[in-house]
């Protein structure tokens, strides 16, 4: 199981799918990242916290613990 924080610098994937609890689930999904979005991983940190994301044409910054969240498919 691969997440988004495993994704290296200048990969692309897909969110299979959210994890953890409602609220954490609910947050994610209102910055746009919902099943089947494709993510590009722009920058990480130098200590890997946080990570820089394109997504549905806006870049978006999380935190490794959400990251962690979010499942990811090739």
């Amino acid at each position: 199981m691969r997440t988004l924080k495993d994704i290296h610098i200048g990969d692309r994937a897909k969110v299979k799918k959210i994890i953890g609890t409602g609220a954490t689930i609910r947050r994610l999904m209102d910055m746009g990242i919902t099943k089947n979005t494709p993510i590009y991983v722009r920058k990480v940190a130098p200590l890997g916290d946080p990570i820089q994301v394109s997504l549905r044409g806006y870049e978006l910054t999380l935190r490794k613990e959400d990251a962690e969240n979010i499942i990811m498919e090739d």
